[in-house]
């Protein structure tokens, strides 16, 4: 035929991958294995290769069109410093939306959790329906905020860490609800968006590349889901709290 070539009679398609077609050709001619190896091993490289491509494509296609994920629950408890009140988004509203958009291009997200030395560990991974996969991975103390138990401060932190890191992961945030496409508001009682990214430059300087590591226990410590969520009356706090940590890393490496 035309569009086959012929060889000890196997029939190998010539719209087959070049790799298909010289490793077919390998073994109808009796190449040694060594020989096999090499074309199995630069198969499953093209592969990969091709999987990657896939991945990169299908998560700039699902950046195009972004799922919006609004805070749909809202948290108050008391302290030993007064009232504590934010609203953030249910584990069930992010994976539902998030993995709704991630499956009409192909892709999935799963989470796999540890505990080790106090510290509760848990990574997402996003995988495309090739096999190419990217993880990233947060770590947190268990949250018994709000007179929970030990197994509800377990659950609570996993919920909030897989939130995070499947956040993280696509690059999206949550907003508070909004009006008619108009910018999200902020809710009321929390620190302005200047006074949040005051914050966020401030935790980069004082915890560098360990930011991920340490962000959900000062957080936890703030009394705050993130840190766009922090209330104003803690604004003082923070910023205090973060120049004198600041400044005492810096003396530090003089």
């Amino acid at each position: 035929m035309e569009n086959e070539v012929q060889v000890s009679h196997c029939n190998i398609p010539a719209t087959a991958p070049i790799h298909e077609r010289i490793l077919e050709l390998a073994i109808t001619q009796g190449a040694p294995l060594d020989q096999l190896q090499k074309y199995l091993d630069m198969r499953r490289e093209n592969e990969a290769y091709e999987a990657k491509k896939a991945y990169t494509a299908a998560m700039a296609a699902f950046k195009k069109n972004p799922p919006k994920i609004n805070k749909d629950k809202h948290v108050s408890f008391q302290t030993s410093k007064g009232t504590t009140a934010y609203n953030h988004a249910t584990l069930a509203n992010v994976t539902e939306k998030i993995n709704s958009a991630l499956s009409a291009h192909g892709l999935h997200a799963s989470w796999r959790t540890e505990q080790k030395d106090k510290l509760i560990t848990v990574t997402c991974t996003i995988t495309h329906e090739l096999g190419h996969s990217e993880s990233t991975g947060l770590s947190a103390s268990p949250d018994d905020s709000g007179g929970k138990n030990s197994i509800q401060a377990i659950g609570s932190s996993v919920s909030y860490l897989c939130r995070y890191t499947l956040l993280a992961l696509t690059g999206l945030a949550t907003y508070d609800q909004d009006n008619d496409g108009a910018p999200p508001r902020q809710e009321p009682g929390t620190i302005t968006t200047d006074q949040a990214t005051e914050i966020d430059d401030l935790l980069a300087d004082v915890y560098g590349d360990k930011l991920a590591q340490f962000l959900p226990q000062w957080l936890k410590w703030i009394g705050a889901e993130a840190v766009d969520e922090i209330p104003s009356t803690k604004y003082q706090t923070a910023i205090g709290a973060l120049n004198a940590a600041k400044a005492k890393k810096e003396a530090a490496k003089k």
